[in-house]
């Protein structure tokens, strides 16, 4: 699986452009926003964009999902129904934030545990990796050795648990009893910032010795 990293808005969010290198099929995850940016992004690519995928519901990760899905035709899906609470309250993130009103959004597929989703001929394993919010959701290309991580773990960091319903035990829990054992040759993009290896989290990010 083949990928380019988009930041996007104030927030320097991640958005991950990624594609079968074979079909050229590909899938946007977490468009946060700044929508022009991306699909500037997409027409330099030689990809055809069949979904929108969504790890959680925090607006800076969904903020573009929208419009996105409206101008190519194509389904958004994920994260998990636990996060249905935040992408209800879209609005109501917007003005907390200061930023222009995002309706709410209902995706057109609800991701679970065990669940995979097609990116041309590669599939991503979907594992719920709760803690930062409670229906977050991550990618895994296993084949390609590639997760999509969203705000579960940083480069020497991991994700906020301060926010409503966020729970810092149940993301540690999930860091290493989901993740860290998908191997240390695991590489991940996460929501915020560069990207590692879960074999160099595991040895030296603070919050998981």
């Amino acid at each position: 699986m083949n990928y380019h990293i988009i930041p996007v808005t104030a927030f320097v969010q991640n958005c991950s452009l990624i594609w079968c290198a074979e079909t050229g099929s590909a899938a946007i995850v977490d468009p946060g926003g700044d929508a022009e940016m991306i699909k500037q992004a997409v027409a330099a690519a030689p990809v055809t964009i069949e979904s929108i995928l969504l790890t959680h519901g925090h607006l800076d990760h969904v903020g573009a999902a929208a419009e996105l899905a409206a101008h190519y035709g194509v389904p958004v899906i994920g994260p998990d129904q636990r996060d249905a609470i935040w992408l209800e309250n879209l609005p109501e993130q917007s003005r907390m934030f200061g930023l222009p009103e995002c309706a709410p959004l209902t995706p057109a597929r609800w991701l679970k545990e065990g669940d995979s989703v097609a990116v041309g001929k590669v599939q991503l394993e979907v594992l719920h990796t709760p803690g930062h919010t409670p229906g977050h959701i991550v990618f895994f290309d296993r084949v390609g050795r590639l997760l999509v991580s969203g705000d579960v773990i940083f480069n020497g960091g991991v994700g906020r648990t301060d926010f409503p319903q966020g729970n810092h035990q149940h993301l540690i829990s999930a860091i290493k009893e989901k993740l860290l054992p998908l191997g240390d040759d695991v590489a991940f993009l996460p929501g915020h910032g560069p990207g590692s290896t879960l074999g160099h989290e595991r040895k030296t990010n603070p919050f998981l010795q």
